[in-house]
């Protein structure tokens, strides 16, 4: 059966929430970008809809400190989260980042797959293992964007999507994983692929 190809470049900025609550009515199909402090969430979500000032991007760490929600239809929408880890914030603001964070994770029922990114040079930290252990225990389907990959020659790209690719082997068919930049564009069909599978019924 053919799926519809989802329009990425009419995606609109919704709304920010600072908790679960305050989140849209929890209806139709969503798709969750999660990913330490400035792994490249935003740009990423920029470059997959042609439109820089969509998401708000920072070099400083932890500039995404609600979830922002972008609409692609009346019923599919795109989630930048909260980033996770490092970020230059207080103790207590990441600890409410961080219980928002499993809040929005365990009970949205829209929710129908996490991209979680991580920087091709620094991948698999123990925060985005968290993301992997609970995406494997709630059945939640993964798919890893391994980011800013033209800050590494092919042969090293390639290394480190393979040393990956390897660790997700237990999650088995739930996890994937790819190569992806936001600054020269590249990446982007796989992952498109991916979020028509998740965001259609």
């Amino acid at each position: 059966m053919d799926k519809s190809t989802i329009n990425f470049q009419l995606a609109k900025f919704v709304t920010s929430a600072p908790s679960l609550d305050q989140c849209p009515e929890d209806i139709g199909r969503e798709v969750a970008f999660a990913g330490r402090s400035n792994a490249g969430k935003s740009s990423a979500i920029n470059s997959l809809t042609k439109n820089n000032k969509l998401a708000k991007t920072s070099k400083t760490p932890g500039r995404t400190q609600l979830i922002n929600f972008f609409a692609l239809s009346e019923s599919q929408r795109l989630v930048d989260l909260p980033g996770y880890g490092f970020a230059k914030v207080p103790l207590k603001v990441k600890q409410e980042w961080t219980r928002q964070l499993e809040n929005y994770l365990q009970k949205r029922e829209s929710l129908q797959g996490l991209i979680v990114l991580m920087d091709i040079r620094h991948p698999l930290q123990p925060f985005d293992q968290q993301m992997l252990d609970w995406a494997a225990s709630a059945d939640m389907p993964v798919h890893i964007l391994l980011t800013k990959a033209d800050k590494l020659k092919r042969g090293a790209a390639n290394a480190t999507l393979l040393q990956v690719r390897s660790a997700l082997e237990p999650l088995g068919e739930r996890a994937s994983v790819q190569l992806f930049s936001a600054l020269k564009h590249t990446g982007h069909e796989e992952l498109t692929a991916i979020l028509d599978n998740w965001l259609t019924s």
